[in-house]
């Protein structure tokens, strides 16, 4: 038993050197990651921010990041949703609908904390770490709406907006500017509509372990197969594929006009040429042509 003690209080107190080490290693990576932010937050709120449930369920049913994620997903959608309604007076709602979900979804949240390289900072229990779950999609974009969430929490909604305009505004921008890129999915259905060629349907199917899937969709409409996409989730691969397919039956619309229009230019130019008698010889000159006749009477033969 007293073999044991010193033993005893050595782990302890290596427990406590690394316990002490870990939180300096939090604060030092809080202020990296404050100083991408460009705000300063309370610590407690910014470690919440940051924790995974996976983290939690680990270490004792520690509180999770849940309820920030839900809370910065409405100031994210407020902040969006203005900023799309004053820029584009002239747009319809549905257009507008459209741009804000090509803001704000998942894989363009999670785009966005990549750059922050936001991955490096969450607290992830030893199963996400294992799949790969500090670049996982969905674990980035709800990570980022917790940070946003805390931001509004700490500093009011004006310095949470002026975080997510300095986040977002240049994807509003660059999705302004995508036409039928803001839902391939939507656009190949009502280009579909036009071309009187039915509704799209997706087959897709699926490879690799539960946690590093790789999706494949095949975009078919009226039983023909217009194009293919591939991706991490069902949704993108759906979506690279009606791109693929909204491009293809775009060319052969616009290649089926454009011969429409030769086609009819083409009596026009006939019709506007001079018409000739067909019957009447060539002339080559004005020896070969005869002389017109002079005016007057004809002399009287007899008085020469």
């Amino acid at each position: 038993m007293r073999g044991t003690m010193p033993d005893a209080k050595k782990a302890d107190a290596v427990k406590k050197a690394d316990d002490a080490r870990n939180r300096a290693d939090a604060a030092s990576s809080h202020t990296l990651l404050e100083g991408r932010l460009g705000y300063q937050l309370e610590s407690a709120l910014l470690v919440r921010a940051l924790t995974h449930r996976s983290y939690a369920y680990e270490n004792g049913g520690l509180p999770t990041n849940e309820r920030l994620e839900f809370l910065g997903d409405s100031v994210l959608g407020l902040v969006v949703t203005d900023t799309l309604y004053r820029t584009h007076p002239d747009l319809p709602e549905g257009q507008l609908a459209k741009l804000r979900a090509a803001v704000v979804n998942s894989r363009a949240l999670a785009e966005v904390g990549r750059g922050l390289d936001l991955g490096a900072f969450i607290r992830l229990g030893r199963g996400e770490e294992g799949t790969g779950g500090r670049d996982k999609a969905s674990i980035l974009a709800d990570t980022l709406e917790a940070v946003i969430g805390a931001v509004y929490l700490d500093q009011g909604l004006d310095v949470a907006g002026e975080l997510v305009h300095r986040l977002f505004d240049p994807l509003i921008e660059k999705s302004s500017n995508l036409g039928a890129g803001l839902d391939w999915k939507t656009s190949l259905q009502e280009l579909t509509a036009t071309e009187g060629l039915g509704v799209p349907e997706y087959l897709v199917s699926e490879t690799g372990p539960d946690h590093e899937k790789t999706f494949t969709a095949a975009a078919r409409v009226g039983g023909v197969s217009y194009g293919t996409g591939t991706g991490r989730s069902k949704k993108e691969a759906e979506q690279q594929a009606a791109e693929s397919a909204w491009r293809a039956i775009r060319a052969a619309a616009d290649e089926r006009a454009a011969s429409a229009a030769s086609a009819a230019e083409a009596p026009a130019n006939v019709a506007a040429a001079p018409a000739t008698d067909a019957g009447a010889p060539e002339t080559d000159g004005d020896a070969d042509t005869p002389s017109a006749p002079t005016s007057g009477p004809d002399p009287d033969p007899a008085s020469a």
